[in-house]
């Protein structure tokens, strides 16, 4: 295997190490995760859960440090449409009404420090 290969899969084991360090950090604060690495053809969310009586959609995102930017930074606008349609499809398979509160968060995390905000950003309509 080229070292191009192995690098993306170490990347992409980082990856689900980080969104599994993400959920249990989650559940330990009252979480009930519904879903992991939840893909569909418009995508993929990170995590899936109920905080109370909110559906929240979050967005895992690691950096080593912040040499490339902010974790948090990482999660632009046309990463929260891409997110959205993809939890707009997940809303409509699951039959999960209207009237349901829906959040979007992200939990950055940058070497060890953790970082979670609710209602990072608002529902974004994609553009047709």
């Amino acid at each position: 295997m080229n070292e191009k290969a192995e690098n993306g899969r170490n990347k992409r084991r980082l990856g689900a190490e980080k969104e599994e360090e993400a959920a249990v950090y989650l559940k330990e604060r009252g979480v009930r995760i519904v879903a992991l690495n939840y893909r569909n053809r418009q995508g993929e969310i990170d995590i899936i859960g109920y905080d109370g009586a909110w559906l929240v959609f979050v967005e895992v995102k690691y950096r080593r440090n912040r040499a490339c930017g902010s974790s948090l930074e990482a999660v632009d606008v046309r990463k929260q449409r891409q997110i959205c349609k993809v939890a707009d499809y997940y809303r409509y398979q699951q039959r999960i009404p209207d009237t349901q509160a829906v959040r979007y968060d992200v939990i950055g995390i940058e070497g060890a420090q953790l970082t979670w905000i609710k209602h990072a950003f608002m529902h974004q309509r994609s553009r047709r």
